[in-house]
């Protein structure tokens, strides 16, 4: 009972990574996240035990630890994934989320879905092929999505007699593709995820290598989880008017704090109605607080009474974002029918959706050389690309480089509901047009 006690409050006091995993089909990627569950002794005995048995009945003597994360019937008996799969596992010095996507070029989308809210991730390499294009594609996404940290994981080092000239080559490739994307910072482990080489255990067939094992740079790696630093936004969930007799006039907004903290006191913006208050009072969890922060859920009273329903935002009145019915975008198409120019479509942002039109979808990304297709008139399944879209009302959206959560969008068919684009505001790489910025990026300045 103490050891479990001990170990409550061990985790309580560690730190939480989400990270996600990504690479082509066949790099051994579920046997990756396999091996971490089972070296991390993050596997249940039952667990073990029916992939022990159905590696017996396939014919296999050692353990398969793919079986351990392939959960669906379909995945296991195809040998691929195809679904986006969230694994939560702990060691006594952090606890993580892992999002398993599927490699396949049709499921690029799935890796956007694993990655959006992902500190860190995991691009798996096959030592023999080298990077290839699916490669590119998921550094391209990690960019996109401002994940700050990502790892090249070189797998399948058994397979090349663990040559060091291999994966420097490798190494050496994808650093220099994902830094003229802006990626800050990369970190390049040679490994075998079937053997076990340097991903829990370092590795003795790989004395030239010295740096961390893959689950010692997981455990390592800073987490920079203070969204106070972030500009303060508050997107209105619901409007509480409960006119009892007890609260014949109490009128809150109930939500939670995107980013930033929110103080008693405080002169606020709403928008996109641009009406302006000061902060009478913040209820959380039932009790009055002088100040609360992200990613609390709170309800805000102002001082005014002023119209504010569902999907106004409220900011401070000196860091309020500007409202705009324009917004330019990169994206990433989703949907399996096509994203075209005079389309109509839904915006939701935050817990705001409004009614907007496609204006324009000015370029294509090339992922072969990072070059941009000029007006491709449509995008399919799968394309990164930028667009320009009208909406119906005001938004007061940032841009995704300064705010991870209020510069995100979706765009919806308003037909039957089906998300159709996921959308970043503002420039697309983060420093690809200024060589070195990304060096100079701290983890304070990231939004997570």
């Amino acid at each position: 009972m103490t050891t479990h006690t001990q170990h409550a409050d061990q985790l309580s006091t560690t730190t939480l990574l989400r990270f996600a995993t990504a690479g082509s089909v066949d790099d051994g990627k579920s046997t990756l996240v396999g091996r971490l569950l089972h070296d991390s002794k993050s596997v249940l005995t039952d667990q073990l035990e029916a992939v022990e048995h159905a590696s017996r009945s396939r014919g296999q003597e050692a353990p398969d630890l793919a079986l351990l994360t392939d959960g669906l019937r379909a995945e296991r008996e195809q040998g691929i994934t195809i679904d986006v799969a969230y694994r939560y596992f702990a060691t006594p010095r952090r606890r993580f989320i892992l999002a398993d996507t599927p490699g396949h070029v049709q499921y690029t989308r799935n890796m956007v879905t694993g990655a959006s809210t992902a500190e860190l991730a995991v691009v798996l390499v096959d030592a023999r092929n080298g990077v290839v294009e699916q490669t590119r594609r998921h550094a391209a996404v990690a960019a996109l999505l401002r994940v700050p940290h990502v790892v090249l994981a070189v797998n399948k080092m058994d397979l090349v007699d663990y040559a060091e000239p291999v994966f420097a080559a490798i190494a050496e490739e994808f650093t220099a593709y994902a830094a003229s994307l802006g990626v800050p910072e990369i970190t390049a482990i040679p490994i075998s995820a079937l053997a076990g080489d340097n991903v829990v255990e370092p590795s003795a067939h790989m004395d030239w290598y010295g740096g961390p094992t893959v689950l010692e740079h997981l455990e390592t790696v800073p987490v920079s989880h203070d969204l106070t630093a972030c500009h303060a936004r508050f997107p209105v969930q619901y409007v509480i008017r409960p006119q009892t007799a007890e609260h014949p006039d109490y009128r809150g907004y109930a939500g939670q704090i995107a980013a930033g903290a929110f103080r008693v006191g405080e002169a606020v913006t709403v928008l996109p109605s641009g009406r302006t208050s000061t902060i009478a009072g913040i209820d959380a969890l039932g009790e009055s607080v002088d100040i609360a922060w992200a990613p609390q859920s709170v309800t805000i009273r102002l001082a005014d009474d002023i119209d504010i329903s569902r999907g106004d935002l409220i900011a401070p009145a000196a860091d309020a974002p500007a409202v705009t019915q324009d917004v330019e975008a990169t994206v990433c198409h989703v949907a399996d029918q096509p994203l075209s120019v005079g389309q109509r479509v839904l915006l939701k942002h935050t817990t705001r959706t409004v009614k907007a039109i496609v204006k324009d979808i000015p370029s294509r990304l090339t992922l072969d050389d990072l070059s941009q297709h000029p007006a491709p008139g449509q995008l399919v399944a799968n394309d990164i690309g930028r667009v320009v879209v009208r909406t119906a009302e005001p938004l007061a959206l940032d841009a995704y480089a300064d705010s991870r959560r209020t510069g995100s969008f979706l765009l919806i068919d308003p037909a039957d509901g089906t998300t159709l684009t996921a959308g970043m505001a503002g420039a697309s790489f983060a420093a690809a047009a200024e060589p070195g910025a990304a060096a100079a990026d701290d983890d304070a300045e990231w939004d997570f």
